[in-house]
């Protein structure tokens, strides 16, 4: 097997790649940072690459679509599509690596009764004697017994380990903490007893340190999903995985490095160590939780589309890879049933512990929309595909929500008025602007019902393949290059809101209701955080209602897996909610064609 160096820029990540591997798969193994979301199928143009020094294969079909041949000749090429045949240099441009960017951790204040499963006792244990010979696991469960009312009836085998030493170096004082009726960790006195709740997103990641002696939240970090670059959506990542077994084992691997590395994090923000975590609770999709727990996945896509597992589930921290407590423990919450997971079911968490009042909508919106209709005891919900358009993927010049990002547009005449994040020059177009700009064009009639752009307004230009409405012109306000949106990127937009768009209608029919009905409309996520809801409405993505009946809640799914964290009663009514709520199989739904292709339209 012939090897290679590589040599990304400017991450000055080196190392040795085999000519079998693609520069996209080697980045990968190098952790590299370079985006790849359609699973190194050449379709999504977003692990584009420049090669400095040295020879690959030659462009593909895939690459000569997506380059010119001026800059394939200048070393252009798509990472998924490339073999090196030689020593290479090679450099990742801004808009190829998975950058930081601005994630949503915020969400609803909810305050509940403290109620951990872990109990921390400190310990003042009588030390072993000639005239009093007794094993030292049976001073600690006694003494833990007689002096905290505790009937402990094992010992994490981690804490057996290592018990004997440490008590004696620490003279017999020590600080236990108990989870049921198992020890779980031994440390010294006044050590901190910290939780982690986690929302693992398809695109992004939400993880929160919470104090378990009094439920505050000491630290808080959003994050990308690595999984990302084997995909952008949970079909193409379940769709890698029945590939090449490896890869489920690969995106297991990089998702828990990357929540080892994310713990660490907001320790040290918090001026502990990821030892003292000792209960975690991680809520996420379907999907995301069967590829985080190692779980098959081939039968989410194969109907009926049922999953492995729909109860919650406890696992051992260590067992699935973080390095935190000796014995701490992972909660999973419930699935529901098809795509709707644990991280809905946190939503509903956080959503319904103050009873709504009247016929009730919950939305997360992300790459994956879950959509709920509460009426009362009787919850029913949905799934929709609604794909990564609204994160700024398939957009001509989408990007992730970063600086430079715009995020806010507004269309008047012949001007257009744009607001970036950290009012930095103009990058691209974020989720939250790309849905304003579609928005501001409907409105001012440069795009019909329809979809399709009109000409006449002087900013609509024919470009290489469509045409497309010119948001910033090149040098305008400092942007490096012009911001376009197309007539390619509208048609994306389409199926992105007709889809979130097709569950709830599917939802009020089902139940016999109509929008006007809805006395409130709850929007979760990180995107629903940020959007303009009167866009929203004027694209005919959401329902047509007055705007004090929509309520956006922030990280909602954030905040249910913080309360289940710190409350059993709350892991208890999570499985409840569970039993109650009615799936509705969206593809399987009457008229399901002709309600998606009536969402299509703008109106």
């Amino acid at each position: 097997m012939t090897s290679y160096k590589i040599d990304f820029q400017p991450v000055g990540r080196r190392g040795e790649s085999p000519s079998e591997s693609s520069l996209l798969e080697t980045a990968r193994r190098m952790g590299a940072g370079l985006s790849g979301l359609c699973g190194g199928h050449g379709k999504c143009r977003a692990c584009k690459v420049k090669i400095l020094e040295g020879k690959a294969s030659d462009p593909t079909p895939s690459e000569k679509e997506t380059f010119t041949a001026e800059q394939l000749q200048e070393g252009w090429r798509l990472a998924c599509q490339t073999w090196p045949s030689s020593d290479c240099k090679v450099h990742i441009p801004p808009e190829s690596m998975t950058a930081p960017q601005r994630t949503q951790v915020e969400g609803l204040e909810i305050h509940i009764p403290l109620e951990p499963l872990v109990r921390t006792c400190p310990m003042q244990l009588e030390e072993s004697k000639l005239s009093h010979v007794r094993a030292d696991d049976e001073t600690l469960l006694q003494t833990l017994k007689r002096e905290q009312g505790l009937s402990c009836a094992r010992m994490d085998i981690d804490v057996v380990r290592r018990f004997s030493s440490l008590v004696r170096a620490w003279n017999w004082e020590c600080q236990v903490s108990v989870r049921g009726e198992e020890v779980i960790h031994v440390a010294p006195r006044q050590s901190p007893a910290l939780g982690f709740a986690v929302d693992l997103g398809t695109t992004k990641i939400a993880g929160y340190l919470v104090d378990l002696m009094d439920g505050r939240t000491l630290a808080a970090k959003g994050v990308m999903n690595p999984q990302i670059s084997y995909g952008e959506d949970i079909i193409s990542r379940i769709q890698a995985t029945l590939v090449s077994e490896p890869v489920a084992r690969d995106m297991q691997r990089v998702v828990v490095e990357a929540l080892n590395h994310m713990a660490s994090d907001l320790c040290r923000e918090a001026g502990a160590s990821a030892a003292d975590i000792l209960d975690t609770v991680i809520v996420g999709n379907t999907a995301m939780h069967h590829l985080f727990l190692g779980l098959p996945v081939k039968q989410l896509v194969v109907a009926p589309f049922v999953p492995a597992v729909s109860r919650a589930m406890d696992c051992k921290a260590r067992d699935v890879g973080l390095r935190f407590a000796s014995g701490a423990y992972v909660h999973v919450l419930p699935n529901i049933a098809g795509f709707v997971g644990g991280d809905h079911m946190a939503v509903l968490l956080a959503t319904t512990q103050v009873k709504p009042s009247g016929l009730v909508m919950a939305l997360d919106i992300g790459t994956n929309t879950e959509v709920s209709l509460i009426d009362g005891e009787n919850i029913s919900s949905v799934s929709c595909a609604s794909g990564p358009a609204f994160e700024g993927y398939h957009i001509r010049h989408g990007m992730r929500a970063a600086r430079g990002a715009i995020e806010k547009v507004r269309v008047e005449n012949n001007s257009v008025r744009i607001q970036t994040i950290d009012d930095a020059s103009p990058a691209g177009l974020c989720g939250s602007g790309v849905l304003d700009a579609m928005a501001q064009l409907f409105l001012a009639g440069v795009v019909d019902e329809s979809g399709r752009m009109l000409d006449g307004h002087p900013r609509v230009r024919t470009g290489p393949d469509y045409r497309e409405f010119v948001l910033v012109a090149e040098g305008e306000l400092g942007a490096p290059a012009a911001v376009v949106l197309t007539q390619h990127d509208i048609r994306e937009l389409q199926l992105a809101k007709a889809a979130i768009r097709t569950g709830i209608q599917v939802l009020l029919e089902t139940n016999g209701r109509e929008e006007q009905e809805l006395d409130q409309v709850i929007i979760a996520g990180a995107f629903g955080s940020y959007i303009d809801i009167s866009s929203a409405v004027a694209i005919g993505m959401l329902p047509k209602l007055p705007l004090d009946r929509f309520r956006q809640v922030g990280n909602a799914a954030g905040r249910g897996a913080t309360m289940a964290l710190i409350s059993a009663s709350q892991r208890m009514r999570a499985q409840v909610l569970a039993s109650q709520v009615k799936y509705v199989e969206l593809g399987s739904a009457p008229n399901f064609n002709e309600t998606f292709l009536k969402a299509c339209s703008l109106s």
